[in-house]
């Protein structure tokens, strides 16, 4: 009865991934035949790597369903477990089921969580390698892969538990994006110029394959779990975060080794 079920999801998202790629195919083959007015080169192994791609894609997004965002939605639910938050106290069980107010302090193993998933599922992060490698060629080394890379992660797990501590609190999550942006202007009036367009650039390859199934599950796991919250209003708004913390930590990073290149020149 399971793999019959399986093979069902599995057929169900494949016809899906076909649908969702069918337009990227029609503009590159219009542009081809009409635009540019040329036969499409290697057309046997073009419909065979169009071919992986649809398998890959297929057997990925199966597998967020079926791993990532239970994963998510299960750790989510263990920590803010009244039981574990409260070590089994059932006065004080009992006093937050009647008054639906949890301190946010009763959550720091959600934070500690938010902060390690978001470190260490960023450091796995395809896009953030591919950028830091290019990077690290187009300068020559003076921009180091790892030192870009830690950089982001740390950026990302900042904004992670930020954004957890949000959710517990209930707080307006406009408050944070908007006093976020406002540093990052100031703070990119003193960066290197050469380093903010890989900043911003940093900010968005972190919302990539890996990261975002895992917050989204995160996310609307704790709003679900934690009292008073929404999964709608307040669930979503982690991705922002881990959009947003590492532009900062970058411009930092640079604004560090600069400071440090000219104390040595010195």
């Amino acid at each position: 009865m399971e793999s019959t079920n399986f093979f069902q999801s599995l057929l169900n998202t494949i016809s899906g991934t076909v649908i969702d790629i069918l337009p990227i195919v029609i503009t590159l083959v219009f542009f081809q035949a009409i635009a540019i007015r040329k036969q499409i080169p290697n057309v046997k192994k073009l419909l065979f790597g169009f071919l992986l791609v649809i398998i890959g894609l297929s057997l990925f997004i199966l597998g967020l369903e079926q791993c990532v965002f239970p994963i998510g939605s299960e750790m989510a639910t263990q920590l803010t477990n009244l039981n574990f938050i409260t070590n089994g106290n059932a006065l004080e069980i009992e006093e937050i089921k009647s008054s639906g107010i949890v301190a946010p302090g009763l959550y720091i193993w959600t934070y500690i969580f938010a902060f390690l998933i978001g470190f260490s599922t960023t450091l796995a992060e395809p896009a953030l390698i591919a950028v830091a490698i290019k990077a690290r060629e187009i300068t020559t080394g003076a921009i180091s892969e790892w030192g870009l890379r830690l950089s982001v992660a740390l950026g990302v797990a900042i904004g992670v538990s930020l954004g957890s501590y949000r959710i517990v609190t209930g707080s307006p999550l406009y408050i944070y994006i908007i006093s976020g942006y406002v540093f990052l202007l100031i703070q990119i009036r003193f960066a290197p110029k050469e380093i903010i367009p890989l900043a911003f650039d940093s900010g968005g390859v972190t919302t990539s394959t890996v990261t975002v199934p895992l917050l989204a599950a995160l996310g609307i796991g704790l709003a679900s779990n934690v009292p008073g919250r929404s999964p709608l209003l307040d669930g979503f708004g982690l991705i922002a975060f881990a959009s947003l913390f590492p532009m900062i930590t970058v411009n930092a990073y640079a604004m560090i080794s600069q400071f440090r290149a000219r104390r040595a020149s010195k």
